[in-house]
């Protein structure tokens, strides 16, 4: 029963979002990850499509959008995360959908060791300023 209300929540709430025309799609994603072993929170940083590395975790960002600046702030991504095992041969996906950087909990990563959050959509020029 849980799953099926937190479904129509973001049935209700998120997705009449997901598309919006006025989305801007960017080319950079910026994420959050917490090492839940060590304690520690890393920044990651990388294109769109291509894949980042975090801990023993592959992240796939399929795409990247933000509201325009006259718009609620938010920044949204289609995410692919894979278990990478040993030698990185054998890769298991435990995670596929949308984040949203606004509502982390909404559809996050359920993994025993680490964590990953949408920080923000960024275009490189910006990233690279930064």
């Amino acid at each position: 029963m849980k799953r099926f209300l937190t479904a129509m929540a973001f049935a209700v709430l998120v997705l009449p979002q997901v598309a919006r025309a006025t989305d801007i799609p960017m080319n950079t994603i910026v994420l959050g990850g917490l090492d839940k072993v060590g304690a520690r929170v890393n920044t990651v940083t990388g294109k769109v499509g291509e894949p980042l590395t975090f801990g023993t975790l592959e992240i796939v960002a399929r795409t990247c959008v933000t509201h325009p600046p006259e718009e609620t702030p938010e920044s949204a991504a289609f995410l692919e995360i894979y278990q990478v095992g040993e030698g990185g041969k054998q890769k298991d996906k435990v995670f596929s959908g949308w984040m949203f950087a606004s509502s982390p909990a909404l559809s996050a990563l359920d993994h025993p060791v680490y964590d990953v959050w949408v920080l923000r959509c960024e275009n490189s020029a910006a990233s690279k300023a930064r």
